[in-house]
């Protein structure tokens, strides 16, 4: 693996953690993450009119994809509302990978590899050191996290199934951005009554910025797809979790313990783990 594919998977790790951060220091972040979808909404218009519809047989997919990102963005929200991004982060990451291979050995029958057992019992235990113990995260940012990283693990299935049934993963993808990018603000309003946005304030400039610093991590990470393996730079952007916890320490003023260090790394290495 190129020096260069290794750069881009450790930037969109960086990114990564640099978005959840953004919206972590929201006054609203329901608010904030739902003006950041504004971003992919004006990315996914020319998209969608520079490609095919999907297949009829992928709109289900589509649909279901959109609306489980919705719940994704308000149970993330909820999460960073009761507990701190170097607590909540790692765990909702974490769990995405150890969902997904327990799915797939609970219901698929899907026999576990050494790496896989050993990286299931290393984020396991790296979300409990978070959990657990003094300076833990509390009960309702762990329910909220581990909630959404099941989502993220939902959403990931139906778009790995959506994708080849649209035949184009172009317009896959602009389809459910675009729907994600109604639901959303339907939510808002549903939720908080009206959305008001003033698109000369200072906050909505930094909430449309935010959205494509979001974007901007899914690009690289597609960049890195495009020049090398995939097991491998799934693998390396898991440190992302790394990197959450600084960014909390120097830019958020959260606690950093060597517990809390220890956990993320923990968390990080089994995530490795599972992503070979």
């Amino acid at each position: 693996m190129s020096t260069t594919v290794i750069a881009l998977a450790l930037f969109a790790a960086i990114l990564h953690a640099g978005w959840n951060a953004f919206l972590r220091t929201g006054a609203d972040r329901l608010w904030t993450v739902t003006v950041m979808s504004f971003s992919s909404t004006l990315i996914a218009i020319p998209m969608a009119l520079f490609h095919a519809l999907p297949a009829a047989g992928a709109w289900p997919y589509v649909a279901l994809s959109a609306g489980l990102q919705v719940g994704y963005s308000v149970f993330l929200v909820a999460a960073y509302r009761y507990g701190e991004l170097g607590q909540v982060y790692p765990i909702v990451r974490g769990s995405v990978p150890l969902l997904v291979t327990l799915g797939g050995f609970l219901l698929a029958g899907q026999q576990l590899t050494m790496p896989e057992i050993v990286g299931v019992t290393l984020v396991a235990c790296g979300i409990m050191g978070l959990s657990l113990g003094r300076g833990r995260a509390s009960t309702t940012s762990i329910l909220y996290a581990l909630a959404t990283g099941a989502i993220i693990a939902a959403y990931a299935t139906v778009d790995a199934i959506g994708v080849r049934a649209a035949g184009n993963s172009g317009a896959y993808t602009a389809w459910v951005l675009l729907i994600y990018g109604a639901l959303l603000p339907a939510t808002f309003v549903v939720l908080r009554g009206r959305l008001v946005v003033n698109f000369s304030a200072p906050e909505t400039r930094k909430a449309l910025a935010g959205g494509l610093f979001a974007l901007l991590a899914y690009a690289v990470v597609v960049a890195a797809f495009a020049l090398g393996p995939a097991g491998p730079i799934t693998a390396i952007r898991e440190t992302s979790v790394v990197f959450a916890a600084f960014i909390g320490r120097f830019f958020l003023g959260e606690q950093l313990t060597p517990r809390r260090i220890g956990a993320c790394a923990v968390v990080a290495l089994g995530a490795i783990c599972l992503g070979y």
